[in-house]
């Protein structure tokens, strides 16, 4: 491997930024992540924030970036308008929109829209993952992509053909904070791993309930007060309803080719999608996030010319 950086990949998020050093191999040279996402960007300046992220990896002056995520948003560094479904994953990446004023080579990648009257919704930063997760050229392919906002993508011969969002992540912290069920759940609500029997046996009921979870979710407190649920178990019911709601409608939704499903996730939270994935009888592809959006990110430089194609794997 060579020891020399061709890149810097950033995922830059609404509140967390993600940088590598990346070599000629798309090998990781250096590594950094901070709370400066979009929300701090704004106030300090996104090419401060970014410049002080690559001196701490010792990035050279002229070390072109390439950028996916909020810092193409209307409200990021620049705008980079969304690309309409249907979209070729290649064509999203050959659009990265060059920052004018700087120094060095950096550019953003666009997000993806989907303009239909019943259901519009927009991703940005997802689409690079889809890049980088290592999905077939043809066939029809259902992609889950767990986080506050949990994407589910359709992706048919290569192009991202549909979407919708869940924000499941958003409504766990909304009731465990601002409902009536932070009475059961404590101040700071436990983490919630794989295998806990109370997050598993309320996944099943909301996958029983085909996703109509908002019956039984002042249960949660009715238990507490009436047969002593625990904080804990409280914290693992709510995410097992949440989640187990979720796929039960995104599976509704997009139907998926023979059982299978592409699951873009890592931590905690993509062992908790990968049980409740196949706890619904799905066949699960798992493909570590992470991962995903660097490849997807050294791929759109390789696109657009910034780094010599034969310096990178095909």
């Amino acid at each position: 491997m060579s020891a020399v950086p061709v890149v810097a990949a950033i995922d830059w998020g609404t509140t967390r930024l993600r940088a590598w050093l990346l070599a000629g191999d798309g090998k990781v040279l250096a590594e950094q992540r901070g709370d400066d996402g979009l929300i701090t960007a704004r106030e300090t300046g996104f090419s401060t924030v970014l410049e002080r992220h690559l001196a701490a990896m010792a990035a050279p002056a002229t070390l072109p970036v390439v950028i996916c995520g909020m810092a193409g948003s209307r409200q990021g560094w620049i705008e980079a308008p969304y690309l309409d479904v249907p979209a070729p994953i290649n064509a999203i990446l050959q659009g990265a929109l060059r920052v004018p004023d700087t120094a060095r080579d950096v550019r953003i990648i666009p997000g993806l829209a989907q303009r239909l009257t019943d259901a519009p919704d927009v991703m940005r930063g997802e689409e690079t993952q889809l890049a980088g997760a290592g999905l077939p050229a043809e066939g029809r392919h259902v992609v889950c992509m767990p986080g506050t906002h949990s994407k589910w993508v359709v992706v048919e011969d290569g192009a991202v053909t549909g979407f919708g969002t869940w924000p499941t992540g958003e409504l766990f912290s909304i009731l465990a904070t601002h409902s009536i069920l932070r009475h059961s759940l404590s101040e700071h609500p436990a983490a919630v791993v794989a295998g806990n029997e109370q997050f598993r046996h309320w996944c099943l009921q909301a996958l029983e309930d085909g996703g109509d979870v908002s019956s039984r979710l002042f249960a949660i407190r009715a238990a507490g007060l009436l047969q002593d649920l625990t904080a804990e178990d409280a914290a693992a019911r709510l995410s097992g309803l949440l989640i187990g709601g979720e796929i039960a409608s995104a599976r509704r939704r997009f139907s998926t080719a023979g059982g299978s499903v592409v699951l873009v996730g890592s931590g905690a939270l993509g062992a908790l999608y990968a049980e409740t994935l196949a706890l619904a009888g799905l066949r699960v592809r798992s493909v570590d996030a992470d991962a995903a959006v660097r490849t997807g990110l050294f791929a759109a430089a390789r696109e657009n010319r910034m780094i010599a194609r034969q310096e990178g794997a095909a």
